[in-house]
């Protein structure tokens, strides 16, 4: 993404219902809401084994309100550490429908504590530490996303 496309993403996403109303479903975009917010994040897929195995490893930042969508065929019980990942981040852990079961917050660079993502995840959004308790995403909240099936999203694509 650009930088005048991402800026004008957030300019478009802090004015109430105009963003919104407009924004389609992309492979590249993830949306989630919860009760009193909603954010737009621009998401690289890691959707087969060998990208989840290496996820956000080796980088050295990760831009603003992006991240790495890690999408499971089945739902099940992930676990992650940070072995080889150089920046603190947020976890975001949801079931079939993307609705969010668990948050887990500043995971520490190159720790190798498991990190479990519990039961039922099949999808799981990695962003830059911190952005979950700032923003307010917590367990509750409802990603949007063409990797999450329509016919049973709680926000599905297409509404």
């Amino acid at each position: 993404m650009t930088r005048g496309r991402l800026v004008l993403s957030l300019v478009l996403a802090a004015l109430p219902g105009v963003a919104w109303a407009e924004a389609a479903c992309a492979p590249d975009r993830l949306d989630i809401r919860w009760h009193d917010g909603r954010e737009s994040f621009a998401v690289e897929l890691a959707d087969d084994p060998a990208e989840r195995a290496q996820g956000l490893m080796f980088r050295e930042n990760l831009p603003a309100f992006q991240g790495m969508l890690f999408v499971y065929d089945a739902p099940g019980r992930p676990s992650f550490w940070m072995k080889n990942t150089l920046i603190p981040l947020d976890m975001i852990f949801a079931d079939p429908t993307g609705t969010v079961t668990r948050v887990h917050a500043n995971a520490v660079p190159g720790d190798l504590t498991p990190i479990d993502g519990g039961p039922g995840v099949m999808f799981v959004l990695e962003i830059n530490a911190g952005l979950s308790a700032r923003l307010g995403i917590a367990p509750g909240a409802i990603l949007r996303h063409p990797s999450i099936p329509a016919a049973s999203a709680a926000w599905p694509c297409d509404g």
